[in-house]
């Protein structure tokens, strides 16, 4: 009887450490959510010269790469949708702010 009981729980601590990585991709996410908020609010505030976009870029595109995970469970994918969305609100701002400026974004 104890090979039956491996067989049935063999699989449960590699979906145990896959969920582990993606919670800790969503909290790599979010911290870098608020520092570009942070980058951007030194930019308005005039210490910067250049907005950092090519940090938006890479965020966008990271954003991309997660949410395209499958394998995501409810509590995850709401917590994504979360920072999804306090991310594009923090964009619509950067845009306004921008054209507010009258820089255009690249």
């Amino acid at each position: 009887m104890h090979p039956i009981g491996n067989k049935l729980y063999r699989g449960t601590s590699r979906r145990l450490e896959e969920s582990a990585g993606v919670d800790k991709e969503l909290s790599k996410l979010e911290d870098d959510v608020r520092k570009l908020k942070i980058d951007f609010d030194i930019y308005f505030n005039g210490a910067t010269k250049r907005p950092p976009l090519e940090a938006r870029a890479r965020l966008e595109s990271y954003i991309k790469r997660v949410s395209d995970n499958r394998s995501l469970s409810y509590a995850q994918r709401y917590r994504l949708n979360a920072i999804m969305s306090r991310f594009t609100s923090y964009r619509e701002l950067w845009r306004r702010n921008l054209k507010a400026r009258g820089e255009e974004l690249i």
